[in-house]
């Protein structure tokens, strides 16, 4: 009996975290055509959403035609806001052949829409158009 009610009490608890996380997919790119990656979404205790976003196979900016200095992730919420959310640097050292990327950022919106851009400024505050990657819309 107490089997049965453990069972049940960890279901339900894996049920209600599994509620309060998402997990978007970066649709194929005409861009970086290898590129694949994913955003995970969660809400913590203070109503504020962490946001880490992913990304394997993304070659690095430089060797994009035209050549770019980096990768900046965006997001669109529900009140159709477009935020910069920051750089995404990719590696490509002697044990990263995979060039990955990784950024963890913490919003008060949840996001309806995140898309990376190549950008020849760090500093910029509103995305060119070309989108490398995007969990759609």
């Amino acid at each position: 009996m107490k089997t049965n009610i453990s069972i049940a009490l960890l279901f339900f608890i894996a049920l209600t975290l599994g509620a309060c996380s998402s997990k978007m997919t970066f649709q194929d790119s005409s861009v970086v055509p290898a590129a694949s990656g994913d955003v995970k979404v969660k809400k913590d205790k203070n109503n504020n959403y962490q946001i880490t976003v992913n990304v394997a196979n993304l070659a690095e900016p430089k060797k994009l035609t035209p050549s770019r200095n980096v990768y900046i992730v965006w997001m669109d919420s529900d009140r159709s806001i477009t935020k910069k959310l920051g750089q995404i640097k990719v590696g490509s050292g002697m044990f990263s052949k995979a060039l990955t990327g990784e950024i963890n950022v913490t919003e008060a919106e949840k996001p309806d829409r995140v898309f990376i851009t190549a950008e020849d400024n760090a500093d910029t505050m509103s995305p060119s158009t070309e989108v490398v990657l995007t969990t759609g819309r």
